[in-house]
């Protein structure tokens, strides 16, 4: 699941895609996200509301845990996702991508059937996507 923001959210779908990994989520009214429109060809379903914030508490409440797919400092959208996890008491997992990962520690924790996949947008974290489809990609594949 994912919300399908460029960054760590589309690097979700897009992996998941590439991998034939079921993909979905819920997305704001409109499907609007940074860079217009979110394309058609990833499942998602439209909020009734405009906003991200009804769109990120949904994939946390229908997922079994989120990962999130961090680079610097925790803010914004991605810091209230943390705290909608911790609100709701679902397992939030935060990687800080610039520290580096080993795979095999992040398998034991994906043991979730549905897995929530955030982080920052692009336009905040350049190289985001890219970082995030490396280490999904990693996991996955």
């Amino acid at each position: 699941m994912s919300g399908g923001q460029t960054g760590a959210d589309r690097a979700g779908l897009d992996v998941g895609l590439t991998l034939d990994l079921p993909i979905g989520g819920w997305c704001p009214q409109g499907r609007r996200v940074e860079d217009g429109p979110i394309p058609d060809g990833y499942l998602l379903v439209e909020t009734a509301e405009r906003n991200y914030q009804t769109r990120t508490q949904r994939n946390v409440e229908d997922s079994d845990g989120t990962l999130i797919l961090n680079l610097g400092k925790l803010d914004g959208g991605t810091a209230f996702t943390v705290k909608s996890a911790r609100q709701i008491g679902k397992p939030c997992l935060v990687v800080a991508l610039e520290e580096g990962i080993e795979p095999a520690t992040l398998r034991e924790w994906l043991e979730a059937a549905v897995l929530n996949i955030a982080g920052p947008r692009e336009s905040k974290r350049p190289g985001m996507y890219d970082a995030a489809c490396r280490c999904l990609a990693s996991l996955f594949g």
